[in-house]
């Protein structure tokens, strides 16, 4: 079993800048595969990061890319989303998750995540 507690969401004006943070519990951290998924108000959940248990590869949605930067330090069992030149429409709660895995890879879909955190709130005003 694992605990996902996200935190560093708030509010930022647009151009700004955010740094969310997961962090798990339990010992076992580099054997699971982290995921950053978003959700807007009546909008599905959508994936905006992943990256594979030992932080060597990484996957970024379009609406992302060249803006976010996902990482990880498994020696404190936390995972980063380093968010800049944020935009309006990256409003949204946003959810870590984990699923474990003896592979290196990244996985992109939301069913494939076992454990989620609650949530935390970004709001990027115009």
């Amino acid at each position: 079993q694992v605990q996902l507690v996200e935190s560093g969401g708030g509010l930022v004006q647009a151009g700004g800048s955010l740094r969310l943070s997961c962090t798990a519990s339990g010992r076992t951290f580099s054997s699971y595969s982290m995921g950053w998924f978003r959700q807007a108000p009546g909008s599905e959940r959508e994936l905006v990061a992943t990256i594979n248990n030992s932080g060597g590869n990484t996957y970024y949605a379009d609406s992302v890319k060249g803006r976010f930067a996902i990482s990880r330090d498994n020696a404190k069992n936390t995972v980063y989303l380093q968010m800049n030149s944020l935009k309006p429409e990256d409003t949204a709660v946003y959810y870590c998750a984990a699923v474990y895995t003896y592979s290196r890879s990244l996985y992109q879909r939301s069913d494939d995540y076992v454990y989620w955190g609650q949530g935390t709130q970004v709001a990027v005003s115009s």
